[in-house]
């Protein structure tokens, strides 16, 4: 009988030694970073970026039921369920701006959004499928993000380009909202797919506050799987950053009694977001803040170490001195990195596994000297507008202009060949938006010019009324010494039914922004030192990405109908329908004979009733009527008498109303 007590523990110990087995390899699989870089800005703000990317391994992509440590559930079923290969969705509140932000960096390439909701999704299914895959996967983000995501299941709001995105083109769809607000309600959503939310770590600076009041904010989720053929080694990788401008306290910023030059605002990180870094969250692999100084402004501070006096009395080392001679940081970096070109941007590290927990990380810089610098450009400048006037027609025109980056371009290609320049662009119009594609016109420095001279590629989808929107892609050869060339395209401005216009149809109808990209031109920043490879978002940046930019969203107004009308002319109608046949109906029911002798019958009962009223009124005064009938009839009583038949007729009603309502009372 002791036996059986010591067996049943054996396998009781077996068991949890398995289960525990199980789960360390299962935490083995999943791992998860948080990361925070902070940039200064030429206009005087400051740029943060956070970076938390988690990882899971995807062995059973056929189950449902598997369980996940680190990784969100959420998104794990959407990978299965919808076969997504690759999706990316964002909500920006704001527009990046492209001259003073800059447009040749990995942030502003990949992390720069449009306004609204931008979703793109590659789909594992035969193409006959993408569409019903599409479909179900707007609204099951609109659910899980508390966003009318659902509205691009519409076919009228998606379009399948093939050239802009870097991927198989027969199974991508791309749509945008550009009018869809951005809300608390969507960053909780967010915030709820990291291991530690917002409780610990680097989110925890995620003040709402701050963030809302901000230039601009784009919070993003990059999804990508690998399913490798043996299906042991497949992964799963999300990406979640949030990028947000924001203006530092300008009452900090002093100014040099030399120069009078405004000085850069002094900035902390409790400043810009009203709290500090209380420690790491537990279950991250690795957290590490960052300060990038850029190109431009690392030469401005070699220019000043070379110009100052102290350079020359204390040569303490280049690094160093480029650390200190233009500001003052309040924590020490751990490590620095420099590119590998010269006068690249330089990176400070600061872990914050180094910092416990009753060590709050506030990471401070104070300007020392008035700089001015500008961040790196795309090579073409891109801007939309429209043209035209009225309610019928108009025109869209798209301006690009040359920047240093283009002239940086035709010198390194200073070659016999001639040198031209590469520009993708895509464009996707609603449908009430009839464009005239045959109207493309091109002027290159101000000077019409042959499209077909420049036009190397061409797709065009024609837009079908409230069935598909339109499509237009471009691959088009610039010579690299033009300074500017626009394109212009007419179209007609179509009319809706009255159930489709929005309630604020009189503030006009959105284009979506117009995707300008660069695929000889990348973004990427180059580091000599390989530890910064285990960092996900510094491996990120050394990608060599394309160069991109979104142009601005358009503001169309079409013919509105007046809706009011509709109730007015019912109020109107309904007015005069009640009028006619009240009359027609009172004549139509109307009898003159019947109505003489109803009156007459009515006087008839009236005298006797006066009569009877009368007796009744001479016996309450005293009167006999036997007295009262030798003598000639009294005259009838005049209103003027003090009792008159009808207040006693009143009074008699009254009473017996009373009497019966007692009777029946009891």
């Amino acid at each position: 009988m002791g036996l059986v007590p010591i067996s049943l523990l054996i396998l009781l110990l077996l068991s949890i030694l398995i289960f525990s087995t199980t789960t360390l390899l299962a935490q083995d699989e999943e791992q998860f970073w948080e990361e925070l870089l902070l940039k200064p800005l030429p206009d005087r703000k400051i740029l943060t970026h956070f970076h938390f990317q988690s990882e899971a391994s995807l062995n059973n992509h056929h189950s449902f039921a598997t369980h996940h440590h680190l990784f969100p559930k959420p998104i794990s079923h959407l990978v299965k369920k919808f076969h997504i290969k690759e999706m990316e969705l964002s909500f920006t509140q704001g527009r990046w701006n492209y001259e003073r932000w800059g447009g040749f960096d990995p942030i502003s390439s990949s992390n720069a959004k449009p306004p609204g909701v931008e979703l793109w999704a590659i789909f594992d299914v035969p193409p006959l499928q993408v569409d019903a895959f599409w479909k179900n996967l707007t609204h099951a983000l609109s659910g899980l993000f508390c966003a009318s995501i659902n509205f691009l299941e519409s076919s009228t709001s998606y379009s399948a380009p093939k050239w802009a995105f870097q991927s198989d083109s027969g199974s991508l769809r791309y749509g945008t909202l550009p009018r869809e607000a951005v809300c608390t309600e969507n960053l909780t959503p967010w915030l709820k797919l990291l291991p530690c939310r917002d409780k610990a770590g680097l989110s925890t600076l995620m003040d709402r506050p701050s963030i809302y009041r901000s230039f601009y904010h784009s919070q993003r989720l990059h999804l990508r799987s690998s399913i490798a053929e043996d299906r042991l080694n497949s992964r799963i990788i999300l990406e979640q950053t949030l990028t947000i401008v924001l203006q530092p306290d300008i009452q900090r910023a002093g100014t040099n009694y030399l120069s009078e030059t405004i000085l850069q605002p002094s900035w902390s990180l409790s400043s810009i977001f009203g709290r500090k870094i209380n420690g790491r969250c537990v279950l991250a692999k690795s957290s590490n803040v960052y300060l990038q100084l850029e190109r431009g402004l690392v030469t401005e501070l070699e220019n000043l170490q070379k110009d100052s006096a102290i350079f020359a009395a204390n040569d303490t080392g280049s690094e160093d001195f480029r650390r200190y001679i233009g500001f003052e940081l309040s924590v020490n970096p751990s490590k620095v990195h420099k590119e590998v070109e010269k006068s690249s941007s330089i990176l400070y590290e600061y872990p914050i596994k180094e910092y416990k927990d009753s060590e709050h990380f506030d990471l401070g810089l104070t300007w020392k000297h008035p700089l001015v610098w500008s961040s790196p450009h795309a090579p073409l400048y891109a801007s939309r507008f429209l043209t035209g006037s009225g309610n019928e027609r108009g025109a869209i025109a798209i301006s690009l202009k040359s920047t240093e980056s283009t002239q940086g371009f035709v010198a390194a290609n200073n070659v016999e060949e001639k040198c031209t320049l590469q520009v993708n662009i895509l464009q996707m119009v609603p449908w009430y938006i009839k464009v005239y594609y045959h109207t493309l016109q091109l002027f290159v420095d101000e000077k019409p010019q042959a499209v077909t001279d420049f036009v190397e590629r061409m797709r065009v989808s024609p837009s079908e009324d409230k069935v598909s929107p339109g499509l237009m892609e471009l691959v088009l050869k610039f010579p690299c010494e033009a300074k500017s060339a626009v394109l212009n395209i007419d179209f007609d401005k179509g009319f809706l039914h009255i159930d489709e216009y929005p309630p604020d149809a009189n503030q006009g109808f959105d284009i979506p922004s117009a995707i300008i990209s660069f695929p000889e031109f990348h973004a990427g920043l180059q580091f000599s030192d390989k530890s910064l490879k285990k960092s996900p978002m510094l491996s990120k940046f050394q990608e060599k990405n394309h160069v991109l930019s979104y142009t601005e969203v358009l503001l169309v107004p079409l013919t509105t109908p007046d809706f009011s009308m509709p109730y007015n002319v019912i109020t109107i109608t309904c007015t005069v329908f009640a009028l006619y046949f009240g009359s027609l109906l009172n004549v139509l029911r109307r009898r003159v004979g019947e109505e003489e002798r109803l009156l007459k019958k009515k006087g008839a009962n009236k005298g006797l009733l006066l009569q009877v009223l009368a007796k009744l009124s001479a016996k309450l005064r005293g009167r006999s009527s036997e007295s009262a009938q030798p003598q000639s009839p009294p005259p009838p009583p005049s209103p003027s008498s003090f009792i008159s038949p009808k207040l006693v007729f009143k009074v008699v009603l009254v009473a017996g109303v009373g009497v019966a309502w007692q009777y029946y009372s009891q």
